[in-house]
Parts: structure tokens; sequence; C-alpha cells
């Protein structure tokens, strides 16, 4: 199976720290983003990679070609001139993929098991982790007494678009040459009843937005991924 890492984003967010490089070259716990990524999928078996650049690409490819043997991976490299959207940039694989795939946005660490995510009546299954509030919990009594404080919990009622999705090679029918698939395709998909979510509660994962992110990420990572 292949895997395609989207790295075409500006990481605007995570200035300073992206001023020269690419989010997923951005280092947490003395490792880029994508050097996690991959140590990650390998353990499922992925060797053979797409990595979909745009913004700072030249940083990208020249940490590619520098790695990929050290990593005992392959690597592609598909760039762009200008933004295409997840939908757009993934689009442009059609005539190198022929079979099921992984596609993960290229700013997330996570050690979610992907052989849990079934093609089954459906074109793309994708993973789905509970939402963690940003802002600590107060729980009151009746009488509007506080009971308790709870820091940042997950709230297991609510699910969100962990960015990890694995796709038939029939999705390329319904991606647009330009625009993103979570606007344009999977609303697409889930109309017609082919759009599937895999649900998991217990693991670990964090999307590196900002300078808050990376920073408590660099704390958890080493813990988290200690057998990668």
């Amino acid at each position: 199976m292949k895997a395609v890492i989207l790295a075409g984003g500006y990481g605007k967010r995570l200035r300073p720290l992206t001023d020269d490089k690419p989010k997923p070259l951005v280092e947490v716990a003395g490792k880029p983003i994508i050097e996690w990524q991959i140590h990650w999928l390998k353990s499922f078996g992925i060797t053979s990679f797409f990595v979909l650049a745009g913004y700072k690409k030249e940083a990208l490819i020249e940490w590619i070609s520098k790695n990929q043997q050290r990593l005992n991976v392959s690597i592609a490299t598909l760039t762009e001139e200008e933004p295409l959207g997840t939908g757009g940039a993934i689009r442009r694989l059609k005539d190198f993929i022929n079979e099921d795939f992984i596609v993960i946005n290229g700013d997330i660490l996570t050690n979610i098991d992907i052989s849990k995510m079934v093609l089954k009546d459906c074109i793309v299954a994708i993973a789905l982790v509970p939402l963690r509030s940003p802002y600590g919990i107060v729980t009151i009594d009746e009488n509007g007494k506080i009971i308790r404080f709870v820091e940042k919990p997950l709230l297991k009622e609510y699910w969100i678009n962990a960015g990890v999705y694995k796709m038939k090679p029939e999705v390329f029918e319904y991606l647009p040459e330009k625009g993103d698939i979570e606007k344009i395709t999977f609303p697409s998909l889930a109309e017609k009843g082919l759009l599937k979510g895999v649900t998991y509660e217990n693991v670990y994962w964090r999307s590196i937005d900002t300078i808050k992110d990376y920073e408590e990420a660099s704390v958890e990572v080493p813990e988290v991924f200690k057998k990668l």
C-alpha cells in the first residue's frame, strides 16, 4: 500500500518555525514531523510514499533526497506552482495509483491503527478522534456551586476529522482539479453513502497548528513513539 502526505500548506500560525521550511519539516522532539509520520506508517508495512509539496518545496525535496535511503523508503515528490487544494493535489496521482491508498495531512502526529480502516461499502474511510476542549471545563451542581475543574477534557460525544484517510482509486472520479476534499469530495461522497467514519478513542493524536501545539507535542511525542 502507498501513502500520500499532503505537504503544501503555508503554516502561517507556526511562524517563525515555518519561515524557511514547510510544516512537515518542523522538528518535534528532534525529528521532523514527516519523519515521525514515516516511522508510524512503516509500522504498518508502508514503504512507498508520495509527498505533495507546495510552500518551500525546495527544502522538502532536499530533505527527502538526503533521508529516504536512511529511512529505507521510496518517496516521490509532486510539486505545484499554485495552490491546487487538497483535492487538486491528490487528483494529480490518478495515473500513479491503482490500489487502495492512505492519505494524511502533513502536520499531524498520531499512533492510530490504520488497519482498522476497512473500505467496505464506501470509497473513503476517515479516521475520527474525540474533540479535545481547548479550555478547562467547570462542572456545577443544581445550585450553581462549582464541583470540579477538568483541564482540557476529551469531549467523547463529538468526533473530529483526524486528517487520516484510506481511499479506493475510484475516489479520483470525485476529486476536483482545484479545491479541497473536505469541501467538495467528502460532502459529495457522504450524500451518496460512500463515506465512512472510523472512530478511535484511546489513541494519541495532535495537529501541529500553532507554537503551543509544537511545544506540547515536543514533550508528549518521545513517550508515545519511543518504540518507533
